[in-house]
């Protein structure tokens, strides 16, 4: 075999494992961290059966950021709530990184919300008695992590969502938009693979509530994990990859989230709105 042929034999062999290595990272990054199946919930009021959702089918895959978007009442926080393993659904599957999550009892529940589920609330429940660092460190302590490698975590997640300067202060002594980047961070403290934020701007002025979500789309990207929002703001939901329309316990709109940016028209009601009205309220 001549020089030229084993050059050529390299490069060949060089490029199939390019190709190889490129197709399993994409097979990585469309990976599903969440796929909701069939998935229903039922409530009973006396004699009267309350239908929450009807028949949910919804795939979020890692690096994906999804929005919920619907009326009051359409059954948003249900679904959150179910996918996060808070309640159960009366019938159908919801798969979690790769694990049933409806299938499992209390005590292996209990080990999926902790390592693969973060949960960012709008009232963030952050502990008042705590510093910011003492905050996040809190998931942590269940894993029995050293101090200070907890410690060192911590800080790294402060930094990430930029407020380490703030480590030692308590939660009445910081902003709206800190706590709620305290309390982003705690969600991410045992690196989970899906973040669930329920109306995560709700209480934030404009500017602070777009910096929460840049911070959320950022996790969803660079780290690789699935984040959906439940929203009425259709500020958030323009910042989505993709915005799913819940009405009546049914996803009945899927629309991709670019659309929205020059778009005029709210991603609830899908009625025309002035700009002035941006961050008014669906109910």
């Amino acid at each position: 075999m001549t020089v030229n042929e084993v050059l050529k034999a390299v490069s060949l062999k060089r490029s199939a494992i390019l190709r190889e290595a490129s197709e399993s990272l994409m097979a990585i990054e469309k990976q599903a961290a969440v796929e909701c199946i069939d998935v229903r919930k039922e409530f009973q009021d006396g004699s009267r059966v309350i239908r929450v959702l009807q028949g949910t089918n919804l795939t979020v895959n890692r690096g994906e950021f999804v929005a919920i978007v619907g009326a009051s009442g359409s059954g948003k926080t249900t679904l959150l709530n179910l996918i996060g393993g808070l309640d159960t659904p009366t019938s159908g599957s919801i798969i979690v990184d790769g694990q049933d999550i409806t299938k499992l009892d209390d005590d292996a529940m209990s080990e999926v919300r902790r390592h693969k589920i973060g949960v960012l609330f709008q009232d963030q429940h952050l502990l008042p008695i705590f510093t910011a660092l003492e905050n996040v460190e809190v998931p942590m302590l269940l894993d029995d992590i050293p101090a200070e490698e907890r410690r060192e975590r911590a800080m790294k997640l402060l930094e990430s969502v930029l407020v380490s300067h703030r480590f030692q202060h308590m939660p009445h002594e910081l902003s709206g938009g800190m706590r709620s980047r305290v309390a982003l961070a705690r969600a991410l403290a045992n690196n989970p693979a899906v973040l669930l934020c329920d109306e995560p701007t709700g209480d934030l002025d404009h500017r602070t509530g777009g910096e929460i979500i840049q911070l959320m789309r950022d996790l969803a990207k660079n780290q690789n994990r699935a984040v959906i929002a439940a929203t009425h703001d259709p500020e958030t939901a323009r910042m989505a990859d993709r915005i799913l329309l819940l009405r009546d316990g049914v996803l009945v709109d899927e629309l991709v989230g670019d659309f929205f940016k020059t778009s005029r028209v709210d991603v609830a009601t899908k009625k025309e709105y002035k700009k002035s009205d941006s961050r008014e309220r669906v109910s």
